[in-house]
């Protein structure tokens, strides 16, 4: 797959491409299902398959702070796409200008000059240019204008639900872990470097990992069991603390601290993925050191019986 960051750097598609355009945040199985879709279409036409996302996510560039939490940072997104059928994912940055295009425009020059579209996939609720007066029926009208097809992207059902960023975001905050996971089709997960922290958990006997979170803000908070890849091929259990600490500092930006079972190494600076398994408690302050300590043993102790519950079910 190719990762393609802004129209300066896309070297036009001779033949044209067929295309989809969303935030994907998640690449849940509704995503997924749009990505499949698009794949066969590309295989029928003998066409590239490409990937619009926008950067950052277009609430965000609007609603700033108070947008809502991210899913998937691009770089998680791009890993994930990279397991997909998709042969190029186009990152557009979302900035004053490309907010003020307007819809017939964002259509002529982006998806009929520079990408020649030829089939797009896109949502019945898709919205889009100045105004958000760009649609589904927009597009139809300038599909036979300028000689492209239009697909709607049928919405994925789970048990009568439609699956959206939006529904998974709620389970995550509800701490329903593994309704998240059957809409997002894994579990859901956090990629980032491991940087230097303050050394607390040393302190207290457990050392962590500590991730940089490089987010607005997160889904999610509390203790949860995890696992941890991206070291060294094999797969660690470990607890994990994600929110803001509060017993220390308590500040505005989330981190992400993981003790792991049974190891021990240099990992600084080493790209790794969290997967979170089950929530074991809500983030709480502590009165003192002790009482911290003393919470981080029966912690452990939760996660390793959860993990243990799960090796019985397997």
């Amino acid at each position: 797959m190719r990762l393609i960051r802004g129209l300066n750097h896309l070297q036009p598609f001779a033949d044209g491409c067929v295309l989809t355009i969303g935030n994907f945040d998640g690449l849940h199985l509704g995503h997924q299902q749009v990505i499949d879709k698009l794949a066969e279409k590309g295989r029928q036409l003998n066409l590239p398959t490409v990937a619009m996302v926008f950067e950052p996510q277009p609430l965000e560039y609007f609603l700033a702070d108070h947008a809502p939490s991210r899913l998937t940072r691009l770089r998680e997104k791009a890993i994930q796409f990279a397991k997909s059928p998709i042969d190029a994912l186009l990152v557009l940055p979302f900035n004053r200008k490309l907010a003020d295009y307007d819809a017939e425009q964002f259509i002529s020059e982006i998806l009929v000059k520079h990408l020649k579209v030829r089939h797009l996939v896109i949502g019945d609720d898709f919205h889009f240019g100045k105004a958000r007066r760009g649609n589904f029926a927009m597009l139809q009208s300038k599909g036979l204008e300028f000689g492209f097809s239009v697909e709607n992207s049928i919405s994925f059902e789970l048990s009568g639900l439609r699956i959206s960023s939006t529904l998974i975001r709620d389970a995550l905050g509800e701490g329903q872990l593994a309704e998240a996971k059957r809409m997002l089709g894994r579990d859901y997960s956090v990629c980032g470097r491991v940087a230097h922290g303050d050394k607390r958990g040393r302190q207290l006997g457990f050392p962590t990992a500590n991730i940089e979170m490089l987010r607005r803000n997160t889904p999610m908070v509390g203790v949860f069991a995890v696992t941890m890849t991206g070291l060294d091929g094999k797969i660690y259990q470990g607890v994990a603390n994600l929110g803001n600490r509060p017993t220390f500092d308590g500040g505005a930006k989330a981190v992400l601290e993981t003790h792991l079972f049974n190891f021990s190494g240099d990992i600084y600076g080493r790209y790794v993925e969290v997967h979170f398994k089950a929530k074991i408690r809500d983030e709480i302050r502590f009165a003192n050191f002790e009482a911290l300590q003393a919470q981080i043993k029966l912690d452990v102790q939760a996660a390793q019986q959860i993990f243990a519950n799960l090796n019985h079910h397997d």
